[in-house]
């Protein structure tokens, strides 16, 4: 049996996931991809309508106070609406087709990865690199051959997460516990799903580039692509941020929900990116047309193979 390279599945996850039912609204254009009727790329109406009741009765039964789902075909749009509520407290709401969320693990796929990619590109560093020689300290306890290859797809051998018992904070402390990491298996033999994977290649980006993740991200990426509400620790002052959780008393809003990026201070590899329905879907587009979108190449066609081949 084949197996399937986790960031191929990561990638195809969020393309269909994400572009085919996401967020969706209003009779608005996005920004970057027009609004056509459905029966212009081959596709029913009343088939997308269904899709009503099924965000719906995810409401009523509470697994949801809201949503915001897109579907685009042949780089179209043909159905965006927004349900329900963004927040609840301390007042309702109304969601919106432009509320900006919280994008979790998403960050790896949209930031880093690409980042990295391009990276590739430029000559700055290889796949097959060992990311000992890109970030000094790390390649010891038997991590010297480690690649960014086997960091993109969860083959490290590295655990999960950063312990979050001990008492650290700050973006420097955090890359110096991923270089303390002792290995749980041998590099290239397992997948195990890691955010210090991501820790690790944002903080690759950092060192090639000389500018963080979310600087990075933001020029070479989201502004190309007229990404405007993309980017890492959004102003909180915005209302269209969706909140996240209350804790310890107060509502997160703008601030990243993943507690290690919150200690890194919002932005890290593998979580710290907001954006809204619209930006996700351009983003989606340039990946469905091999790198490039209306004239703005932030990949190759050929980088872009790599990241969704097994």
């Amino acid at each position: 049996m084949k197996r399937i390279s986790p960031l191929s599945v990561k990638l195809s996850f969020f393309l269909y996931g994400v572009i085919c039912p996401l967020v969706f609204g209003h009779t608005v254009q996005a920004s970057g991809l027009t609004t056509v009727d459905p029966s212009d790329v081959g596709m029913v109406s009343q088939r997308l309508t269904e899709i009503d009741a099924i965000v719906q009765s995810a409401i009523e039964e509470k697994d949801t106070p809201g949503a915001v789902v897109l579907v685009a075909r042949k780089g179209k749009v043909v159905y965006r609406k927004a349900f329900g509520y963004r927040s609840l407290r301390p007042i309702k709401e109304i969601m919106t087709v432009d509320t900006i969320f919280d994008l979790a693990s998403l960050t790896k796929v949209m930031a880093t990865a690409p980042s990295i990619m391009i990276l590739v590109e430029e000559g700055k560093l290889t796949l097959s690199d060992p990311v000992g020689l890109l970030l000094e300290g790390f390649g010891k306890y038997g991590k010297q051959n480690i690649t960014p290859l086997q960091l993109l797809t969860h083959f490290s051998g590295l655990r999960p997460g950063l312990d979050l018992d001990e008492r650290w904070s700050g973006y420097n402390s955090a890359v110096k516990f991923a270089f303390e990491e002792v290995l749980v298996s041998v590099p290239g033999t397992r997948f195990l799903y890691s955010d210090i994977n991501y820790i690790l290649l944002g903080a690759v980006v950092r060192e090639v580039s000389g500018v963080s993740l979310g600087e990075f991200s933001r020029r070479r990426i989201f502004l190309p692509l007229g990404m405007n509400d993309t980017g890492f620790n959004p102003s909180i002052s915005s209302a269209r941020i969706a909140p996240t959780q209350l804790r310890d008393g107060r509502l997160l809003r703008g601030k990243v929900h993943d507690p290690t990026s919150e200690r890194m201070g919002g932005v890290s590899g593998h979580a710290g990116l907001f954006s809204k329905i619209d930006d996700v879907a351009i983003f989606c587009q340039m990946i469905l047309e091999g790198g490039t979108l209306d004239g703005s190449r932030i990949l190759s066609p050929l980088a872009v193979r790599k990241m969704t081949t097994n």
